[in-house]
């Protein structure tokens, strides 16, 4: 059973990187990546379950942390991108 969970959640890491590259906007490949490294930590608690060792759990726990982190930090250095002004705006005539 526990089997068939690691393989489905290859599987919807796969479809996951698939809308990373083609997603049609920003946010939308930043909302893939980050489903990415959720489904990850689901997949290395699986494993941990599978194999029996129970400190993988925290090795899942430091990356969910780290997924987080570099998300909020992506997302506000993209903002911060949006705010701003091109190059050719801001220079005065």
């Amino acid at each position: 059973m526990l089997g068939a969970a690691a393989a489905g959640l290859l599987v919807a890491m796969a479809l996951t990187l698939v809308r990373a590259f083609l997603g049609p906007r920003l946010y939308n490949r930043l909302l893939a990546i980050n489903m990415f490294g959720t489904k990850t930590v689901l997949f290395i608690s699986v494993v941990g379950v599978m194999s029996g060792r129970p400190y993988i759990f925290d090795i899942a726990l430091l990356y969910a942390l780290v997924n987080f982190v570099a998300t909020i930090a992506v997302l506000r250095l993209t903002h911060l991108e949006e705010l701003l002004p091109a190059p050719d705006e801001g220079q005065a005539r």
